[in-house]
């Protein structure tokens, strides 16, 4: 399975994604706003072994993306990670990691419409949770673009974060203004 936007391809993630994924995630400008420690490649193994496995457990979960010439672009999807926050989270997340040379080039908005339109039509309308770094402005613009909404603060591994809710329906319907 596979999707296809005017600049991407998004197919779930599979084993020959991980020499891609460990090069992205060990990059720290990739992970300044995310715990800002580069992955080892052992961690990427295990995330690329996670994200095969949510896929094989629940039928979605984190995309690889390429661009048409077959350039790694990133992850992007719906996942369950079962967080620990306090409160938890009661909505699937969203998330989104790019490569260095794919910021600021509009491809996070191109993949996360691609990857919630999916979701939505395989798996039904439902609120989706984000989870920001307050200083990342990028994903906060990527966020809004797509209907997610600050909800609360949270701490998650010492370090403060937003999250942000997609509600599954309009907030003027949430609101009876329907």
């Amino acid at each position: 399975m596979e999707l296809r936007t005017d600049r991407l391809i998004l197919r779930p993630y599979a084993l020959a994604d991980y020499e891609d994924s460990a090069s992205v995630w060990g990059d720290p400008e990739v992970v300044r706003y995310i715990g800002n420690v580069p992955a080892t490649r052992e961690q990427s193994w295990f995330r690329t072994l996670r994200y095969i496995g949510h896929w094989a457990a629940f039928g979605f979960g984190m995309w690889a993306v390429r661009d048409h010439a077959g350039r790694f672009v990133g992850d992007v999807g719906i996942t369950d990670h079962k967080r620990a926050l306090d409160p938890p989270l009661t909505a699937l997340e969203a998330g989104w990691v790019l490569a260095p040379w794919a910021h600021g080039r509009g491809l996070a908005t191109e993949a996360v419409a691609a990857a919630i339109e999916w979701f939505e039509r395989t798996q039904g309308a439902q609120d989706i949770a984000c989870m920001i770094d307050p200083p990342n402005a990028p994903s906060r613009r990527v966020a809004a673009k797509h209907g997610f909404l600050e909800e609360r603060r949270a701490v998650y591994h010492d370090a403060e974060v937003i999250i942000f809710i997609r509600p599954s329906r309009p907030a003027r319907l949430l609101a009876g203004t329907d």
